[in-house]
């Protein structure tokens, strides 16, 4: 039987709440987001998020702890070796890989680049690590002089193609992108990212007509159960590329986190039942991959003075979960994702005010929660916390 008509969650990516125990062997010990961030911005004002018990968590030390907590909270530990986008939504929605995405720091193999050159058609600037904005800036004015596109990666499995809107088409990005992740699936690389941009040398822009080409879930998700029992499943954001579009009702796109939130809002207001699903990808684009903890607390900032426009649209059989998929310390000399825990808020009319739930083991405990919650069977993994929270 379901216990609730909707939920509502939302990913606050790259919102990390500490280092993990084995942060060390990804390069990230003293990574802690949300501390470090508020630390170098010198404060923030969050009084929704700490409202919700975001500063009770363990080892969040710079938010304002209140006295009377409105909604439910705790810390989740990543099992997944890895720490992209793909594996933390991937195991809050159950499923825990066991080996890492490949990932290359020392830049693509020549055996790769020569495919990608036979399979597109394309030259191509670059093929290492790099941030987005400083390689575009780095060999932007050489592509538009000689067609080449500009390839990158991170320290996450991603392969990166970003070209001039107004040289190479945006449908004929997509469908070098397309053409390219054909291939890479014999390398298990976890995402191609059509990364468009405008403007002229000393100016370059990313536009937001970026686009995810991931590889497909390994094994079911909550998303594919709720959608086998004809539970809608809506995704806002990025959630539809995350997920390859399998168990999505229904796919919004975004261009920004303002428009995720208006979005959402939308949603609520349309009277849609089952999961809503959006990921607010700006705190870590726009702010943690740019190493900038001022911007990043603004931009936090800014989506904790929308929460009310939420919480006033939820009825009494629904619920609000708030989460992160990893981290990403503005505050470090990496600008890549950092292995951190993230914060897990629960909120709603039929949820206890205040319960600590502590560290889950696994973000799975997430989807095994919204496995219970519309009573369609335990997921392959995680513990449910429903009785834990529910009046």
């Amino acid at each position: 039987m379901r216990k609730f008509n909707r939920v509502i969650l939302i990913v606050l990516d790259s919102l990390g709440v500490g280092e993990l125990p084995d942060a060390a062997d990804y390069g990230d010990e003293g990574s802690d987001t949300l501390d470090n961030l508020i630390k170098a911005a010198g404060g923030i004002d969050i009084p929704n998020l700490a409202s919700f018990g975001l500063g009770l968590i363990e080892g969040v030390d710079n938010v304002d702890k209140g006295k009377s907590p409105v909604g439910c909270y705790g810390r989740m530990k990543e099992v997944s070796p890895g720490k992209d986008t793909a594996t933390g939504h991937w195991e809050m929605s159950g499923i825990i890989l066991e080996k890492p995405f490949p990932t290359y720091l020392q830049g693509f193999p020549p055996e790769i680049m020569e495919k990608f050159t036979r399979e597109t058609g394309y030259g191509w600037l670059g093929g290492m690590p790099a941030s987005g904005t400083e390689i575009i800036d780095r060999y932007g004015e050489e592509h538009l002089r000689t067609k080449k596109l500009i390839v990158y990666t991170s320290a996450d499995s991603v392969f990166q193609i970003a070209a001039h809107e107004e040289l190479i088409p945006i449908d004929e990005l997509y469908r070098v992108c397309e053409k390219t992740r054909e291939f890479l699936y014999e390398y298990n690389i976890g995402r191609v990212i059509a990364r468009p941009f405008l403007g002229v040398p000393g100016s370059f822009r990313r536009t937001d007509r970026r686009k995810d080409y991931a590889i497909a879930p390994s094994s079911e998700t909550i998303l594919e159960r709720l959608a086998d029992r004809g539970i809608p499943v809506v995704g806002i954001g990025k959630i539809g590329d995350i997920f390859v579009h399998k168990g999505l009702s229904e796919e919004i796109h975004t261009t920004g986190d303002n428009d995720g939130l208006d979005k959402t809002i939308e949603a609520l207001k349309s009277g849609k039942s089952g999961l809503i699903f959006t990921n607010l990808v700006d705190l870590d684009t726009s702010y943690g991959h740019r190493n900038d903890p001022v911007g990043y607390a603004q931009a936090l900032s800014g989506i904790d003075k929308r929460l009310p426009e939420i919480t006033a649209l939820l009825g009494d059989d629904d619920i609000l979960f708030i989460t992160g998929d990893h981290g990403c310390d503005p505050t470090t000399p990496s600008t890549d994702h950092s292995r951190e825990y993230v914060p897990l808020l629960a909120y709603g009319k039929k949820i206890k005010s205040g319960v600590d739930l502590g560290t889950r083991q696994t973000f799975s405990d997430l989807g095994q929660t919204i496995a219970e919650i519309f009573g369609v069977g335990k997921i392959s993994n995680g513990i449910s916390f429903l009785p834990d929270i529910l009046k």
